[in-house]
């Protein structure tokens, strides 16, 4: 396998484990909606970090790894969130 078939396979295996800890960190702490998105990327990078012993990447590709991660798990969660709401009303 080559290098982005390797970082993309890992950060998808990595991903629900990021959206629940970023689940569970906005329930824990109040912060406001737009840093999410910063949040779950700094949870990626660590927990791609952290999972230095279940894959043979180098450091550099598991920190690309759980960004991706991150970023995507912020992606899952607010594509199956329900909204009612749309981004921007409609003024008929």
């Amino acid at each position: 396998m080559n290098n982005m078939t390797e970082i993309l396979f890992f950060s998808s295996i990595i991903a629900p484990i990021v959206m629940a800890l970023v689940e569970v960190i906005k329930k824990a702490v109040p912060a406001p909606v737009n840093l999410i998105p910063f949040i779950a990327l700094v949870v990626g990078v660590i927990v791609g970090a952290a999972a230095y012993p279940f894959s043979d990447l180098d450091l550099t590709m598991r920190l690309w790894s759980g960004g991706l991660a991150g970023l995507a798990g912020t992606g899952l969660f607010e594509l199956v969130k329900q909204r009612d709401s749309y981004s921007k009303e409609d003024e008929y």
